[in-house]
C-alpha cells in the first residue's frame, strides 16, 4: 500500500510540474513513479510489495469483470419483484499471509457488490465475509480462492 501511495504522490506531482492535467499524463506519471520506486526501494527497507506488472494487470481485469458481474446481478436481485434473498456470513480461510495481501484481498471483496468482509481472525487464517445470497457459500469460497486470492499470490509473490 505504501507502494502505491508513494507512486500516486509521485504521479500527481508529474502532472503538476508538466501542467497538463490528462488520464494519459497521469497513467506516464504513475509509470515513471513506479519506475523511481523500484530503482530506490532499498532505501524503504528492501523489495516491499512492488508487483509484477502482467499479473497485476490481470487481478485489475478480474476485479473489473468481477464488479461488472456483481453490479449485475445486484441489479436483478433488487429489480425483482421476490427477491429471493438469503444472505449470511461465511468464513473464508485464507491462503494469502501477509498483512498486505489480506487488507488486498478484504478490500477487493468488499467493493465487489454483494459482498462485504466483515472480520479477520486474531490469528490471520480466516476472513469473514457478508454475502447478500449466501445460499452456497463453498462456492463463493471457491470463486475467491481460484480469483482474487490466487491473482493476488501471482501479483505479490
Amino acid at each position: 500500500m505504501i507502494f502505491f501511495l508513494f507512486n500516486l504522490l509521485l504521479a500527481i506531482a508529474w502532472v503538476t510540474v508538466t501542467g497538463s492535467v490528462s488520464l494519459h499524463n497521469l497513467v506516464l506519471g504513475l509509470l515513471l513513479g513506479a519506475l523511481a520506486l523500484v530503482i530506490i526501494r532499498e532505501s524503504f527497507g528492501g523489495k516491499g510489495h512492488i508487483p509484477r506488472v502482467l499479473p497485476l494487470l490481470s487481478l485489475a481485469a478480474l476485479f473489473l469483470k468481477e464488479l461488472s458481474l456483481s453490479a449485475w446481478k445486484v441489479t436483478v436481485t433488487v429489480l425483482s419483484p421476490d427477491m429471493k434473498l438469503k444472505p449470511g456470513i461465511f468464513a473464508y480461510p485464507l491462503t494469502v499471509t501477509s498483512d498486505f495481501e489480506i487488507t488486498l484481498l478484504a478490500n477487493l471483496i468488499t467493493l465487489t457488490p454483494g459482498t462485504l468482509s466483515v472480520d479477520v481472525s486474531t490469528d490471520r487464517r480466516t476472513l469473514y465475509v457478508h454475502a447478500l445470497d449466501c445460499s452456497d457459500p463453498e462456492a463463493t469460497r471457491r470463486d475467491i480462492a481460484n480469483g482474487f486470492e490466487r491473482k493476488i499470490m501471482e501479483a505479490f509473490r
